[in-house]
């Protein structure tokens, strides 16, 4: 019998956002990746792109992130603009009706509003490793309240070079 996202652990309400979008059936990387990410346990995942690798970290995420703090609770870094501005999409799909906020912030747009949205408020930031390390630099971004962090496409950024490797 196939699993719902109900029963992989996911609360009701969540669960029913899902199901109004159109999400009845978890895909094999979520049943997969929900339960052990509720369970507090960490999770490489590795699946073909189209797979719903996005709802495998994000929606046991936002059950678990306080939505009555506004502070950064999760982080989520991916290696281009384009793949921040589609997982912060994703991720506004799957929150719903709740007071849960996502933020993107990258090169190439306004670092003040990117710093005005942060003032105003946001539990989840999607970005860039350069413009998060711009942020936090400049004092704008704390990460103390993180619990969750996500490396989207980490073998991308890694040959991207933005780990410094010394030989």
């Amino acid at each position: 019998m196939t699993p719902t996202f109900h029963d992989l652990g996911l609360s009701e309400a969540r669960a029913q956002q899902l199901a109004s979008i159109g999400f009845t059936i978890p895909t094999p990387i979520q049943e997969r990746a929900i339960p052990p990410l509720l369970a507090g346990q960490d999770v490489v995942g590795l699946a073909q792109t189209g797979t719903g690798k996005t709802a495998a970290f994000s929606l046991p995420m936002l059950d678990r992130l306080d939505e009555q703090t506004r502070a950064v609770q999760a982080l989520i870094l991916t290696p281009t603009r384009e793949l921040a501005l589609q997982v912060c999409k994703a991720i506004e799909t799957f929150i719903g009706s709740t007071r849960l906020k996502a933020i993107t912030v990258y090169g190439g747009q306004s670092i003040e509003r990117q710093i005005s949205q942060l003032q105003r408020g946001a539990q989840i930031v999607v970005g860039t490793p350069g413009r998060v390390m711009d942020l936090m630099d400049r004092g704008c971004l704390r990460l103390d309240l993180v619990s969750w962090v996500v490396l989207d496409e980490a073998d991308e950024m890694l040959n991207m070079g933005f780990i410094p490797v010394s030989y």
